[in-house]
């Protein structure tokens, strides 16, 4: 029965979340394409705000969000521990604007990648990593001078809660090359959003945002394996608070 009610509360969610994407892309093509990069990367995440709350309504997933004020004034790389879809909504406001690498086939998907256009990513071509590394140290130089920071997913794709994926240098080397600080972030979303799973789980995700890392003087390998143990060694921390939690 529990398994029964949680399905028809994610297709409720999934409905509403349908409508929500369809609405922005629809609008925003119609009404933001002339505006400044500013109002039009605010009117469109406004679409990451209304499916969080359509979420914690619908799904009873809510968030817990330790260190803010560890956000830097200026731009700068976000790299974050990526377990679901869950943290690119959140990620793209906690710091606006914030552009997204993602892989270039996103665009192509009806809507949602119409909308995406609109925000200016960063697209790869994951067939061709000499050409997607060129690709975000290019860009990625280019949107940090414009003031923009930049998130990436240094494990490329999702990992399922309790597995480590391999942490590529791509985003602590951009961080080096235009001297800007890495900001890492660490979550369990996966526990309440599950990869490749239709059913969400009420309950609380922790993210925990990091100190800023100064780049100076170090490089991407290095930067890579400090960010990698901080968000490994948080995990740990946040999956023993919550197993402590599910004890009780």
């Amino acid at each position: 029965m529990r398994t029964l009610w949680l399905g028809s509360r994610a297709a409720l969610f999934y409905f509403g979340y349908s409508l929500l994407t369809v609405w922005f892309s629809v609008t925003g093509i119609i009404f933001c394409r002339q505006m400044s990069y500013r109002k039009r990367y605010t009117y469109l995440t406004w679409w990451n705000h209304a499916v969080m709350y359509w979420l914690r309504l619908i799904c009873g997933v809510r968030v817990q969000v330790y260190g803010r004020e560890h956000l830097p004034a200026g731009p700068f790389v976000l790299l974050s521990k990526h377990q679901s879809q869950w943290e690119t909504f959140i990620l793209q406001v906690l710091h606006p604007p914030m552009v997204t690498v993602l892989k270039k086939e996103l665009l192509d998907v009806p809507f949602f990648g119409w909308g995406m256009r609109l925000l200016e990513p960063i697209c790869i071509d994951r067939s061709n990593p000499k050409q997607a590394l060129r690709a975000v140290m290019e860009q990625g130089q280019e949107q940090l001078a414009r003031g923009r920071s930049i998130m990436i997913f240094p494990e490329g794709t999702r990992t399922p809660v309790g597995q480590v994926g391999n942490y590529a240098r791509s985003g602590a080397t951009l961080a080096c090359k235009a001297g800007v600080p890495i900001v890492p972030v660490a979550h369990n979303a996966g526990r309440y959003w599950p990869s490749k799973r239709f059913i969400k789980y009420p309950g609380v995700i922790q993210m925990v945002i990091g100190a800023p890392i100064d780049t100076t003087g170090r490089d991407g390998k290095e930067l890579t394996d400090a960010v990698k143990d901080w968000i490994e060694s948080e995990i740990v921390r946040i999956d023993a608070s919550f197993n402590a939690t599910e004890r009780g």
